[in-house]
């Protein structure tokens, strides 16, 4: 039986006024919800929502709790949307109104 080696990935999540990355040793095969609980996050920003609220996602792209990590992987919280930006582009759209 083989066993399992440490890694190293980094949990990240950002406020408009502080971004926090904090880089954690894990088990190989720990999924991403285990590393965000590991990395002591959820006691830094109890706003965040993991059950609700908060989506997450690996390097950018979407993924569950449950999905295993690997070597460098950087998980990422999500805040959830204030506004749905297609609704805002419509609306700056019927003001004659560009973006920049």
């Amino acid at each position: 039986m083989e066993s399992l080696k440490n890694i190293r990935v980094e949990v990240a999540y950002a406020k408009p006024e502080e971004q926090v990355l904090i880089s954690v040793e894990v088990l190989e095969g720990i999924t991403a919800q285990q590393a965000i609980e590991k990395s002591n996050i959820l006691e830094l920003f109890p706003e965040i929502d993991l059950g609700q609220g908060n989506k997450i996602g690996i390097f950018s792209k979407p993924c569950a709790l449950n999905t295993p990590l690997r070597e460098g992987d950087r998980v990422e919280i999500y805040r959830p949307l204030i506004a749905d930006p297609k609704q805002i582009r419509k609306q700056r759209a019927t003001e004659g109104k560009t973006m920049e």
